[in-house]
C-alpha cells in the first residue's frame, strides 16, 4: 500500500501518517506519530503537507486535531494535483522546444570543417567500413590491395557482386602469389568481373570510389606490431580525383594477373 500510493506523490512519512490517520475520527499530532512510527520532529510537518495536499483537515480547539479525507476523495485529489504537474510540464515543454528549436537549426546550418574526415584503427571497423563503401558504390570502384588485408579476398563476398554490377579494378602487391588462398580470392574477383593488374609494390591501401570518397592507409611507425595502420576515409572529389590519377599511373605500369606470377629474368 505504501509503494502504491507513493505512485501519487507522497511521501512514505506522509502515506504512513495517513494510513495512521483513517484509523480513527481524529487524532492528535502526537497520536499519529506514535502510531505511524514517525519522529516527533518531523510530525507537523507531514501532516501540514497533508493538509495542503487535501488529504487531511484540521480540528481547530484546545490541541489542534487531525482527520483524514476519506480515500475515494482522496485518491482523486491526488489525481488532479498528478494531471496539474503534467498540464504544468506540458506548458514548460512547448516552451523549452520553442526556444531550442532556433539553437538547433542554427547548429545544423554550422559545418563541421572536418565532417568530412573519418580516423579507424580498430580491423573489424574498417572492415565493416569497407563494406559500407563497397555497397555504396554507383560507377566504379578502384583499389590499391596491400596486405595485411582487413578483410582478405576469399572472404570478400560482398565484393564480388560489386565486381559483377560496376567497373572494378583491383591492383596487388606480386606478394600476392605467395599466399594461395588469397590468390584464389582475387581470381574469383577476376571471373565475377573485376580487372585485375599485378605491380613489385604499392606505397599505400586506397579505395577510391566514384571519383568522390577515398579510403587510404598510414603505417603507425609509433606501433609495436608491424601490421597495424591507421586508415582514413575522405569524402572529397578533388582528392578523390588526384588519386584516381595516381591509380591510373599505377595501372599503367602493372601486369595482368596471369602475367604477374612471371618473374622477369
Amino acid at each position: 500500500m505504501i509503494a502504491q500510493l507513493s505512485r501519487f506523490g507522497l511521501t512514505t512519512y506522509e502515506v504512513r501518517a495517513y494510513v495512521a490517520l483513517l484509523g480513527r475520527g481524529s487524532f492528535t499530532a502526537a497520536d499519529v506519530a506514535r502510531l505511524a512510527g514517525l519522529p516527533r520532529q518531523r510530525i507537523y510537518d507531514v501532516l501540514a503537507a497533508l493538509a495542503e495536499r487535501g488529504l487531511a483537515t484540521v480540528r481547530q480547539g484546545g490541541v489542534l486535531k487531525y482527520v483524514a479525507v476519506e480515500p475515494g476523495a482522496a485518491i482523486a485529489r491526488l489525481l488532479e494535483l498528478q494531471r496539474d504537474q503534467v498540464r504544468a510540464l506540458e506548458a514548460q515543454a512547448a516552451l523549452l522546444t520553442d526556444a531550442l528549436s532556433p539553437v538547433c537549426e542554427a547548429g545544423r546550418r554550422q559545418a563541421d570543417p572536418l565532417s568530412y574526415l573519418e580516423v579507424l584503427r580498430d580491423r573489424n571497423a574498417i572492415s565493416t567500413r569497407f563494406a559500407e563503401l563497397e555497397s555504396m558504390v554507383e560507377r566504379e570502384i578502384l583499389v590499391f590491395n596491400k596486405p595485411p588485408y582487413a578483410t582478405p579476398p576469399q572472404e570478400n563476398l560482398a565484393g564480388l557482386e560489386v565486381a559483377r554490377k560496376y567497373e572494378a579494378r583491383g591492383l596487388y602487391e606480386s606478394s600476392l602469389f605467395d599466399d594461395p588462398q588469397a590468390l584464389a580470392g582475387v581470381r574469383r574477383f577476376v571471373a565475377a568481373g573485376e580487372q585485375a593488374r599485378v605491380v613489385p609494390e604499392l606505397p599505400v591501401k586506397l579505395v577510391v570510389i566514384d571519383e568522390a570518397v577515398v579510403m587510404f592507409g598510414m603505417h603507425d611507425p609509433l606501433a609495436a606490431a608491424t601490421d597495424v595502420t591507421t586508415i582514413v576515409v575522405v569524402e572529397n572529389p578533388p582528392l578523390a580525383t588526384v588519386l584516381k590519377t595516381a591509380f591510373n599511373a599505377y595501372w599503367e605500369s602493372g601486369r595482368p594477373l596471369e602475367e604477374g606470377s612471371l618473374q622477369p629474368e
